[in-house]
């Protein structure tokens, strides 16, 4: 099929939307029935040649009572599907009464074999034909996809002569005419087009991004090519398409099949269809229908090739129901030993689970093969930082970077694609990196690398021209360093989130006043005895300020001891909370653990583990909760957390520590700081040179205004 034949074809089908459908639907909703039609008339003329056969086998297997019929009538009509019905397309418009015509055309959709039968369910055609039924637009429409003018068929229509008066309709062109009609109705839909529809020229970049480093490496074998939020099955195509290609370009000849998965049942349909219409009606069978998430449609399944642009910014609460929530949890995509951890997890906030896609392809890495398996993945830029240390979101980067497994992250331009304007990013990751690339990740700013589009498509406004794409394809490749291209260590993006305490220091008041409080509170703990002793303490100390907790609560317990009461952490802690005492910098600090004999001096390591010494003595403090801090110390930090706290913390607050049970590690990758370009400031001299302008022109309006006064 020339070019010229191809957009007389779509614009053909694209005229009969506006010439049947325009007072019926509103044109958001023609792809509702138009797509499945496209997919209807295209298998009808593909089972045309063998309609016959299909109809004899049917009939010998119904007298024989066979039930499985499927693989018996798939033979007779040599396609991976088939039509029972004793209909054609073209049988019914021919139908005289509009009862008779739906009748006959459910009965043919019902014909059709189960994979069909799913693709038109997703569709959900069968709820289209009441509608078209009550407009008499179903006759007129199976019409207009019967014309004489149009071939549907993989054979050419002959004139009586013999010679060619339409071209066959082969499988990659019918494939071709659907992916644009396809194309066409996300444009004019363009507000939802994002969310199944990501632009060929961001496909195109993806594609070679993972294609092209092993083009070298490619042999004449099987490569199995997976994207698990694969909408209609776009970027698959295209995928392999580049990956025929570049294997012909080295003399390989490869075998390429294609998985994915889609939750939503009109783009699903679509998919299923387009591998239909081009003949592969057996690779249809790899696409799986419902969330990635929650129902993993190719489990314990591994692939050489995986991409994607998964919903970002999209609750997947849903799913966590589904799962049993974060706490029942047990996928090992998910959850798994790791990092000293028994459950290790990657769950991420349930408002965006765009990283679990990616930790979902990470479980499918081929690790047995020279290759390994190649990743590129579309994120916003959240996924670069959201999530604290120990959180999902942090905890997939951690592992994507502590086992070196991310090449490079290329920003794209805003506005690239169709339903957001917000900052894109493609994710590119192996497990087989080269070895100039180990222990380094790429950064590459390629958001100004775009070229205007003549008219806006939804958000899209820009797109990446062809010299774009080998640019950003290039400096991948080349691994350059440039102001829009940097290298570093995986570790660059690693810090310890560590919990910076403080002593807890108390000052204690005996008043008459705070007394009485005491004495409530310890009325409300129901101790009766704790109170008396106190007051008979202060009689004996006085009312203070004591600026030692830990002097007055021995104080307290000896005097407890003497009156053969038993002394409990209960009562310590009712002393410290029941309104005896208040927060001082110039107190003491209160002790959590009695003195300990060490041996030698204090040092300032042992201090990171909020362990002090006094004297001879080891000790540790009761935290101030309301002096808790907690700092970002970056994994390649000079000297470690020890030398920042000695730098960053202990000039400002000598009796600080670091709880180390709570030191967690994180990763996040912010674009900004690195490529941060700073206004260049202006120069004195410039900002002169405007004020004396200013000046020189409010003169000359001022005179102006004085001689037209005096006129």
């Amino acid at each position: 099929m020339t070019s010229s034949q191809h957009t007389a074809l779509v614009n053909f089908i694209w005229g009969i939307a506006d010439d049947v459908l325009r007072d019926v639907y509103v044109r958001s909703k023609y792809r509702d029935v138009i797509l499945p039609m496209i997919v209807l008339r295209r298998l009808d003329a593909v089972l045309e040649p063998t309609k016959q056969a299909v109809l004899e086998q049917k009939r010998m297997l119904d007298e024989f009572s066979i039930t499985e019929q499927d693989a018996a009538l798939c033979q007779a009509s040599g396609q991976a599907f088939y039509n029972a019905s004793p209909f054609r397309l073209r049988d019914l418009p021919s139908r005289a009464l509009p009862q008779q015509l739906e009748a006959d055309f459910r009965a043919y959709l019902n014909g059709y074999s189960e994979n069909v039968r799913e693709i038109l369910d997703k569709f959900k055609f069968n709820n289209q034909i009441p509608t078209l039924m009550e407009a008499d637009a179903l006759g007129f429409l199976i019409e207009k996809f019967l014309a004489p003018t149009i071939n549907f068929a993989p054979t050419p229509v002959l004139n009586d002569d013999g010679s060619e008066k339409l071209p066959a309709l082969d499988n990659h062109a019918m494939g071709t005419v659907f992916e644009e009609l396809i194309r066409r109705f996300n444009e004019e839909n363009n507000e939802e087009a994002g969310e199944h529809f990501t632009p060929r020229d961001v496909v195109s970049v993806m594609a070679d991004l993972i294609f092209m480093p092993v083009a070298d490496r490619i042999s004449s074998t099987t490569y199995l090519v997976y994207d698990d939020a694969c909408g209609t099955g776009g970027m698959l195509t295209a995928a392999e398409e580049r990956l025929h290609k570049l294997a012909a370009n080295h003399g390989k000849d490869v075998q390429i099949h294609l998985y994915g998965q889609e939750v939503q049942p009109e783009t699903y349909a679509i998919t299923k269809a387009d591998l239909l219409l081009k003949g592969q009606g057996q690779e249809a069978q790899n696409f799986a229908y419902g969330s990635t998430l929650s129902r993993d449609g190719h489990e314990a399944m591994q692939f050489d090739f995986m991409l994607a642009n998964p919903p970002y910014g999209k609750s997947w609460s849903k799913d966590l129901e589904q799962m049993g929530g974060k706490k029942e949890i047990n996928d090992r995509r998910f959850v798994f030993p790791y990092a000293g951890e028994a459950a290790f997890s990657l769950l991420t906030r349930s408002s965006d689970g765009q990283l679990l896609f990616l930790a979902n392809k990470l479980a499918k890495m081929k690790t047995k093969t020279a290759l390994g398996s190649r990743i590129a993945q579309v994120h916003n830029g959240s996924a670069l930082f959201t999530g604290d240390a120990g959180q999902g979101e942090s905890n997939i980067r951690r592992w994507i970077l502590e086992n070196d497994w991310l090449e490079a992250i290329i920003a794209l331009p805003l506005n690239i694609f169709y339903n957001t304007g917000i900052a894109t990013y493609i994710w590119v990751l192996s497990n087989r990196k080269e070895e100039r690339r180990k222990g380094t990740v790429q950064l590459i700013d390629a958001s100004g690398w775009q070229q205007p589009l003549r008219k806006n498509l939804g958000k899209k406004n820009c797109e990446l021209a062809p010299q774009h794409q080998a640019r950003i394809v290039e400096a991948f490749i080349e691994m350059e360093k440039s102001e829009q291209s940097k290298l570093f260590p995986n570790e660059a993006f690693g810090y310890h989130k560590v919990v910076v305490e403080r002593p807890l220091r108390l000052r204690v008041e005996l008043t008459a006043e705070r007394l009485r409080a005491f004495g409530k509170a310890c009325a409300e703990a129901k101790d009766e005895d704790l109170a008396p002793l106190v007051a008979a303490v202060a009689g004996q100390v006085g009312a203070g300020p004591h600026p030692n907790f830990n002097a007055f609560v021995a104080t307290v317990e000896a005097a407890a001891k003497a009156a053969k009461l038993r002394w409990t952490a209960k009562r310590t802690k009712l002393l410290q909370t029941g309104g005896l005492t208040e927060r001082d910098e110039a107190a003491i600090p209160v002790r959590r653990t009695e003195r300990k004999a060490v041996a030698g001096d204090a040092h300032a390591p042992a201090r990171l583990g909020g362990t002090f010494v006094e004297g001879s003595q080891a000790v540790t403090y009761e935290p101030d909760t309301e002096l808790r801090d907690t700092e970002q110390v970056p994994l390649l930090e000079e000297g470690g957390i020890a030398g920042f706290v000695a730098r960053e913390v202990w000039p400002h607050a000598a009796d600080a520590w670091v709880d180390e049970d709570k030191t967690q590690v994180g990763y996040e990758i912010s674009f900004t700081r690195y490529f941060y370009q700073p206004q260049r400031l202006r120069s004195l001299e410039e900002i002169a040179g405007d004020i004396f302008a200013l000046e020189a022109e409010t003169d000359g309006l001022l005179r102006d205004i004085l001689t037209t006064q005096e006129a």
